[in-house]
């Protein structure tokens, strides 16, 4: 088996391969070519849980399990707020092809995600992208969300002004131009919401946000709202599974499940992003709608980025091969 560190892993993703894989994951599982059983997850007391992912992907021919802590007071201590690795087997005889770190894989998996929404689902005169937060997700989201328009401007918002910064620097030395901004600053009038954040109250509604704006949604924690029910229910909402995201955390989205309990949304109008991007169902209905992505986070994306990470090195014969 081959053991993959996270520089190796960074080194080895390719975004341009990351988004093809990631796209083709989505339509497998929108068209029952994945297996994606549900999430499970042991909580640890108040302070986290420790979460199981496997899946399996026909057409990338990989199957895969991931093992996650969310442990959302590591923020406070200067730690990870996720932590995680990814084990990889061979399809054909279940042999392990690969133990990789899967920090880098859950940020740059779950942005790919976020950024094929956008392609699919943004109005395509979106000038102004808006990233909320300040740790890898946001990274990550503002890497790969600028690949998807022309923004004339990339805003990051954060409520550490030198966190914010930071980003915007190490986005600098990328070669992308973003600025610092509060989140509110952030949010007036942008085209293009990524939200990445561990919040408690809803960061994202319907006041100050142009017709037609889309939101991805990414923050993940039992009892937080990133996006208010008022947007949400005039949205049309996109998500990654129905099945996943409907059901109550840990699973699931309980922004969504709760808005389901209530009536106040339908599953049936709830579209997969493999539905839009497979053709089999549209998303935006007309300009001024506004357009949400809701991620939980399904283990056929993890699929995807191990898949890329581990061709990848097995072409440049990278990584320590050794035995268990």
């Amino acid at each position: 088996m081959r053991l993959l560190d996270r520089a190796a892993v960074q080194a080895l993703l390719d975004p341009d391969a990351l988004l093809d894989a990631v796209a083709t994951a989505l339509v497998d599982l929108s068209t029952g070519r994945a297996s994606v059983p549900p999430r499970i997850a042991a909580q640890v007391g108040e302070l986290g849980l420790l979460a199981a992912m496997p899946a399996y992907s026909e057409t990338l021919g990989v199957v895969a399990a991931k093992l996650l802590t969310l442990y959302p007071g590591n923020e406070s201590l200067g730690l990870p707020t996720h932590q995680a690795l990814v084990a990889v087997f061979a399809p054909e005889d279940g042999t392990l092809r690969a133990l990789m770190d899967g920090d880098v894989i859950t940020a740059d998996r779950t942005a790919a995600a976020s950024a094929l929404s956008v392609q699919a689902l943004a109005r395509p005169d979106a000038k102004v992208l808006a990233v909320l937060g300040t740790g890898p997700q946001a990274l990550a989201h503002a890497r790969y969300v600028a690949r998807m328009r022309p923004f004339e401007e990339i805003r990051i918002g954060g409520r550490d002004p030198h966190k914010v910064t930071a980003v915007v620097d190490l986005l600098a030395a990328e070669g992308v131009a973003a600025r610092v901004c509060t989140i509110e600053g952030a949010l007036h009038d942008a085209d293009v919401v990524c939200a990445a954040t561990s919040t408690l109250r809803p960061l994202v509604g319907p006041d100050g946000l142009p017709d037609g704006v889309h939101v991805a949604s990414v923050g993940y924690r039992p009892e937080g709202r990133e996006v208010d029910a008022a947007l949400l229910t005039r949205a049309q909402i996109v998500v990654e599974h129905r099945p996943t995201t409907l059901a109550p955390y840990p699973v699931g989205s309980n922004d969504l499940a709760e808005l389901l309990e209530r009536g106040r949304i339908h599953p049936d109008v709830v579209v997969e992003l493999g539905e839009v991007l497979g053709g089999l169902r549209p998303g935006r209905a007309w300009d001024e709608q506004p357009t949400v992505y809701k991620s939980v986070g399904v283990a056929v994306l993890d699929v995807a980025a191990a898949a890329v990470v581990l061709d990848a090195a097995e072409r440049a014969g990278a990584g320590l091969e050794t035995t268990l």
